[in-house]
């Protein structure tokens, strides 16, 4: 069996403090906002798992359709010994890169779920007896520092996750990760592209509502970690397309005026009747605009590869 190591960087109480950090920040300013990593407890992870399997949601399947396309390219491009997958959860996706490269050495997941990358890596490492897994419980939009591990590296960021952050933010991030790498090391990235209103909206508000469970769960999070009192059913979910920022907003919106109580913050939040808070936006990019973004931090896109309809990009670059 491979070497399996698991490696904790986050400090065991930094999710409650940065939870209380943003619930405190977010629901005491104007707009109200709430970030999207806070939906992501073991339902709303459940609830996520439904929704990559919906007719209306097509980013999971897009993304594996250009993986399984272009895994061969890809690994051709890199030549890659370590595979470094940030935000790696359940490493599903991720197993079509580790088929296609046959020099691979070690394989790197990042995530701050511990008993995803537990669960994950144990069974790599059954079936991958000649892998070394070494996982890291970190966050790594707050700075990364890498284990020792053999060159060229592939650095992983799948899912259109990087539309979840706001522009500062996707340029801290692109600098932290260019920061990583070393002449010869890559990144690959996943950006869910513009297209039209309709499909974008209905991918984030869809018919059978479980987009609205998975949205209203934050609601549930904060409850139970912070004794406050949410009533998710005094919300209704929104899904918005900004087109000036080219984005989609997903919101939570009061039915009617109500104060909430956060105990273990101090606080009470007014809402107004027909208030919205914001709790997610997804970028939607442009071939121009990625490598626009990329070469601002050091980074060259040498590679772009689409699935068939269009819908989704993966890209390839490395450090200039």
């Amino acid at each position: 069996m491979s070497p399996f190591l698991v490696t904790r960087t986050l400090p065991e109480d930094a999710t409650d403090a940065a939870l209380r950090a943003d619930v405190l920040h977010g629901l005491t300013r104007a707009p109200k906002t709430l970030p999207p990593k806070w939906f992501y407890d073991a339902l709303g992870s459940e609830l996520f798992e439904k929704i990559t399997a919906l007719p209306e949601y097509y980013p999971t399947r897009a993304e594996r359709e250009i993986l399984v396309a272009r895994a061969p390219e890809i690994a051709a491009a890199t030549g890659a010994r370590t595979l470094v997958e940030l935000g790696s959860g359940s490493s599903e996706k991720t197993k079509h890169l580790l088929d296609a490269l046959p020099a691979l050495h070690t394989y790197v997941p990042v995530d701050v779920s511990e008993s995803a990358l537990r669960q994950a890596g144990e069974a790599l490492a059954v079936e991958r007896p000649s892998l070394d897994v070494h996982a890291l419980i970190a966050d790594f939009t707050a700075g990364l520092t890498l284990p020792g591990t053999p060159g060229p590296r592939l650095v992983a960021f799948l899912g259109g996750t990087l539309g979840n952050l706001l522009p500062a933010e996707r340029a801290a991030f692109l600098a932290s990760v260019r920061s990583l790498l070393s002449p010869g090391d890559a990144l690959l990235l996943g950006t869910d592209l513009v297209k039209d209103e309709s499909v974008l909206v209905a991918a984030y508000d869809d018919a059978a509502g479980v987009t609205a469970a998975f949205n209203k769960n934050v609601l549930s999070v904060v409850n139970r970690e912070l004794g406050a009192d949410f009533d998710p059913d005094g919300f209704s979910h929104v899904a918005r397309w900004n087109a000036e920022e080219e984005w989609i907003e997903m919101r939570l919106r009061a039915l009617s005026a109500v104060t909430v109580k956060i105990p273990a913050l101090d606080i009470a939040v007014e809402f107004a009747e027909g208030e919205e808070m914001r709790t997610e936006v997804s970028a939607k990019f442009r071939e121009a605009g990625v490598r626009a973004e990329l070469a601002a931090t050091g980074l060259e896109l040498t590679h772009w590869w689409t699935d068939t309809e269009g819908r989704f990009a993966l890209s390839l670059s490395t450090a200039r």
